[in-house]
């Protein structure tokens, strides 16, 4: 009984000494029951989530599964206006799939909803919280992609969704369109907007030009690098298919695709100094990416009624030693064109040997 009162009473002390000082207690951690450690016992549901998406969703590898996921994300969260309706990040894209896959903005998006939805009809989750889980998880598999948070508790969508047509942005839309759509969307700045198309360091394109599904956006697809800001830079000479589809302008290398978006965004006076300044500086493009990213999962809620389980998530590898930011081979700091007015675009060494040729994405 004494040995009871002396441990108390020295808990008692220990209390007083963190709150004299202002330290607080250590934080109660819940223990899964796979052994994981997290900070809200809720969260401990989605292991078993990640221990099935990561080879049966993913094949453990920064994919065309994964550039789905990440695609899907953005389409699904960024279908909201406060005038004009839509949900945001609450999985409509998928329970209202008949409507929302007919617009022109989600062709393609059937492929990664067909491969989502088992898996949500599995672990019973809501689609708006598997997507964007899903999404981070993705992240996860790229080489030198940061670590993005996630949120859960997203319920099942219902009015004012689905959304109408013509909320996400189309890549032959004009940079005061875009900027204007992903303001009303989400309050998202220029530079928002040019961090989250660091996304394109990991995608492809497979309906731009439906004849070469897989094409990429950069000549590195499976690092999330910096080489979209500078690739997107130099001056385009050909276009990777027979015929240029709608929205896309010439690239400056063989097998490599160009957005007319990112063309312009790297291009424009609102945004050629953000694009620029993300051009060799993985570490700036990592943390404004992930600024952006968390903003636009939460679109259509209040992250207050959310519960963080950001813990669940793995890191993603580092980049590489071998994945220094460069000009492909066969291109020279003289094909850069020049758009940013208060600064000059960094120099880079080019790649040896013959001019790139980047290989199509494999498909799922």
């Amino acid at each position: 009984m004494f040995a009871k009162k002396l441990s108390a009473a020295l808990v008692s002390v220990a209390l007083l000494h963190h709150s004299v000082y202002g330290l607080a207690p250590p934080m109660r951690r819940a223990t899964c029951s796979g052994g994981q450690s997290v900070a809200n016992a809720q969260c401990c549901q989605w292991f078993p989530v990640l221990e099935d998406i990561l080879p049966n969703m993913f094949d453990n590898e920064c994919g065309d599964d994964a550039h789905g996921a990440l695609r899907l994300s953005f389409h699904d969260a960024i279908g909201f206006s406060p005038s004009k309706g839509g949900g945001g990040a609450d999985g409509s894209i998928i329970v209202f799939n008949s409507t929302e896959l007919q617009f022109p903005a989600n062709n393609g998006l059937d492929d990664p909803i067909n491969t989502e939805v088992p898996f949500i009809e599995k672990h019973n989750v809501t689609p708006g919280d598997f997507i964007q889980f899903a999404a981070a998880v993705s992240l996860s598999l790229c080489a030198g992609a940061p670590k993005v948070q996630f949120m859960m508790g997203r319920p099942m969508p219902t009015g004012p969704a689905p959304g109408p047509d013509g909320l996400v942005p189309e890549p032959f839309d004009n940079v005061d369109v875009i900027l204007a759509r992903m303001n009303d969307a989400g309050g998202f700045s220029p530079t928002d907007v040019v961090a989250l198309l660091a996304s394109h360091s990991i995608a492809g394109a497979d309906d731009v030009d439906p004849t070469i599904p897989g094409t990429p956006f950069d000549s590195t697809p499976e690092l999330f690098d910096t080489q979209v800001f500078i690739e997107v830079q130099l001056r385009g000479t050909q276009f990777p298919g027979r015929q240029p589809g709608q929205g896309e302008v010439m690239s400056a290398v063989a097998g490599e695709m160009r957005l007319q978006s990112d063309h312009l965004m790297a291009r424009d006076s609102a945004t050629s100094c953000a694009w620029q300044s993300f051009a060799g500086n993985q570490a700036a493009a990592q943390s404004a990416f992930a600024k952006a990213f968390n903003k636009m999962a939460v679109i259509g809620h209040n992250p207050t009624n959310l519960i963080d389980c950001s813990d669940v998530l793995p890191s993603a590898p580092p980049l590489p030693a071998s994945a220094a930011a460069h000009l492909p081979a066969g291109q020279s700091q003289n094909d850069i064109e020049q758009a940013c007015a208060t600064a000059p675009f960094p120099t880079f060494t080019a790649q040896p040997g013959p001019a790139t040729t980047v290989p199509a994405i494999p498909q799922a």
